[in-house]
């Protein structure tokens, strides 16, 4: 199986899912492994933080001088990720590629803007993605290449990343529904 977690920079996805592998590195260790909702074992997962395989292998077409980014090279990074098919690949990029089930974190722009600007993003930047946001952008390019009954949404402006961990945890094992569209930050463009 394969979970893509995706959101607009910002919302959480590195840490949330630095502490899934710790979960499911946990799960692994105990005497009676995880199993999903059907009862049979659940598969051991590789966490891929795709955005650290882009910058290591290189994967990236150019330099955008004006955003401050790599533009990833998606053909190349879609021949790195075949064949790893037990796997819970993060980036703000992982809904363009093959996933069973794609979680989309959530954050509100408000929030999602400070916590930019507080990692050293510069306020264009900040308020591009938090516009991005409130666009539902990520979610809406997701629910189209995947479907809504593939697609998770997680909002994570009010939760610890412990919490959006055990969001993740839920959706691997099947425990949770399909849930695109539940969340609405419209408003914040008004």
């Amino acid at each position: 199986m394969k979970v893509a977690v995706t959101g607009t920079p910002g919302t959480g996805k590195t840490t949330a899912t630095e502490l899934l592998a710790s979960r499911l590195a946990d799960e692994e260790a105990a005497p009676n492994a995880a199993t999903d909702t059907d009862g049979e074992s659940a598969p051991d997962l590789e966490v891929i933080h795709l955005n650290r395989v882009l910058e290591e292998e290189g994967l990236y077409t150019e330099v955008d001088a004006d955003r401050e980014s790599k533009v990833a090279d998606l053909e190349a990074l879609s021949e790195w990720l075949a064949g790893r098919d037990d796997a819970v690949v993060e980036s703000h990029l992982a809904h363009h590629f093959d996933a069973d089930r794609v979680v989309v974190l959530r954050c509100h722009p408000e929030t999602l803007e400070k916590r930019l600007l507080e990692r050293g993003e510069t306020a264009a930047k900040a308020e591009e993605n938090a516009e991005s946001e409130a666009l539902d952008v990520i979610l809406s390019e997701a629910v189209e290449e995947h479907g809504l009954e593939s697609v998770y949404e997680v909002d994570t402006t009010d939760r610890d990343p412990e919490a959006v961990a055990a969001a993740l945890e839920a959706v691997v094992a099947g425990e949770r529904e399909p849930s695109a569209g539940e969340v609405d930050f419209m408003g914040y463009l008004t």
